[in-house]
């Protein structure tokens, strides 16, 4: 499918425009600067929805990513195949404005707004890449896409990281949503340096705040992750371990007794 971009109404425009500069006053001083940057490299604008074909113009030039329309949220193995061809799948609809402050599904705000403007950072952009190809070797595990769930969930959605000595958001799932802006960065969350073992044994939950946010030094550190995850993952398979989601366990308990 493709963007249907005259068919948006005043009303979109309308409600984009009030999400985004809402939401740019609380990131300003949260916000990892390579997102900032982002928003002006790929043009986004206060008042318009991006239009996906002059975003991806833009994108192609800096790191070959692109926008790729979707009418909503997918399943694994189309998700990841569109994100290892460098092809980030976004919807293309609004919420309404009865929906400013919640809604259940993912949004052209969040999907948009939060993804798109990393994917210019050439090392992130690398490591959703290859985060895609190794999830798509074990897609037919499901333990294995459980474990590639909470990497990309404590990571893409919900990851900090430092800057100038500086704790900033990088998740979309916090940058797109005002609440979790404030709580992530605030002392009522817990902090953990970014540990893939750890990630890997933490289960994520949904509709409510993180009860844990996981801190990256950079995102060199994250693609320099690949090669372990992808050992941690198909030592784990090898292992024939059965993972439900919810399920927390000790990954160098599990490698050191049949080591």
């Amino acid at each position: 499918m493709k963007q249907q971009y005259n068919q948006y109404t005043e009303e979109d425009h309308l409600v984009w425009s009030i999400m985004y500069q809402e939401q740019m006053q609380l990131l300003e001083k949260r916000a990892t600067q390579t997102f900032l940057d982002g928003m002006q490299a790929i043009h986004f604008k206060p008042t318009l929805i991006p239009n996906f074909e002059r975003v991806n113009n833009a994108l192609k030039s800096m790191t070959g990513w692109e926008v790729y329309a979707v009418p909503g949220i997918i399943d694994n193995k189309p998700f990841f195949e569109l994100l290892a061809q460098k092809k980030f799948p976004a919807t293309t609809w609004m919420r309404s404005m009865q929906q400013l402050k919640y809604i259940e599904q993912p949004d052209m705000f969040h999907d948009v707004f939060g993804h798109v403007p990393l994917l210019s950072e050439p090392y992130f952009a690398g490591f959703l890449n290859g985060l895609s190809e190794i999830a798509l070797a074990f897609i037919e595990h499901p333990t294995a896409v459980e474990l590639m769930a909470r990497v990309y969930w404590y990571t893409v959605e919900f990851g900090l990281i430092q800057e100038n000595k500086e704790l900033k958001i990088y998740g979309a799932g916090i940058l797109s949503s005002p609440g979790e802006t404030v709580y992530a960065l605030s002392e009522a969350a817990k902090h953990f340096n970014f540990n893939l073992d750890s990630i890997l044994e933490t289960p994520y939950v949904k509709d409510t705040f993180q009860p844990q946010y996981f801190i990256a030094d950079s995102y060199e550190q994250l693609y320099h992750h690949l090669p372990l995850l992808e050992r941690r993952i198909r030592e784990l398979v090898d292992l024939d371990i059965s993972i439900k989601e919810g399920q927390a366990f000790k990954i160098k308990s599990l490698l050191t007794v049949v080591s």
